[in-house]
């Protein structure tokens, strides 16, 4: 199946460079492009992409905020696009913020053209391109300066999970592979994936970067927690 890609970007020179990647490939196909975020919710509207490439710093409405409106436009149907957010390391504070509006993930502008197709190819496929590390870290830095949209629902939220998927859940905020879950817990690889599917399906989260950003935001984890 061809993955359609929406690339949104204020610089027509970066949209033409990662056009010529991705058309390169022949699974991937650049449907559209767009300028800022109006744009963008525009033609996301328009083209039905599988994944935005998103850009967070444009004129007018900014990556996030097109972000957050394409994610909640899209929730009712059956076609929900991917948002992978493109940023530099001195934006951290606004991939937070994006994960929280409903990107799958983010890469770096200037991340190796190999990467950049697999992320989309991972995203499009429904999983998450940040690793949960990588998450914590960032939220580590940024969760106390960051106001939460789950400060008063998240809490009541987490009674829906058994207390091994509650485990589960501080185990993947802390950036453990199922992998590694299972070892700790002394289970197979199976019965993590079925854990870390319960514990999504149960708090209506999309991939593990939100579970991670919901653990932070209940309290299940604090910047800093290592242990």
């Amino acid at each position: 199946m061809t993955i359609r890609v929406l690339l949104v970007d204020d610089q027509p020179l970066l949209r033409t460079g990662f056009r010529l990647i991705l058309e390169a490939e022949p699974d991937i196909t650049v449907v559209g492009q767009a300028g800022d975020g109006k744009a963008a919710m525009e033609q996301t509207r328009a083209l039905l992409p599988d994944v935005v490439l998103m850009d967070i710093r444009m004129p007018g409405i900014d990556g996030i905020e097109a972000t957050r409106r394409i994610v909640r436009e899209a929730a009712p149907s059956a076609h929900v696009p991917k948002v992978l957010v493109l940023t530099t390391f001195d934006l951290d504070e606004y991939i937070v913020e994006a994960l929280r509006s409903g990107a799958s993930g983010f890469l770096l502008k200037d991340v190796p053209p190999d990467e950049l197709v697999q992320a989309i190819r991972v995203v499009a496929a429904g999983d998450a391109i940040v690793a949960p590390s990588v998450t914590r870290r960032l939220l580590d830095r940024f969760a106390a300066r960051l106001p939460s949209a789950y400060e008063q629902a998240a809490p009541a939220r987490l009674d829906r999970l058994t207390e091994r998927e509650l485990e589960v859940l501080r185990l993947i905020a802390k950036g453990m592979s199922n992998a590694e879950i299972a070892a700790k817990l002394v289970v197979s690889e199976t019965t993590v994936k079925t854990h870390v599917g319960n514990v999504l399906t149960k708090l209506g989260l999309r991939d593990r970067v939100q579970a991670v950003v919901l653990a932070y935001e209940t309290g299940l984890i604090t910047p800093g927690a290592l242990s």
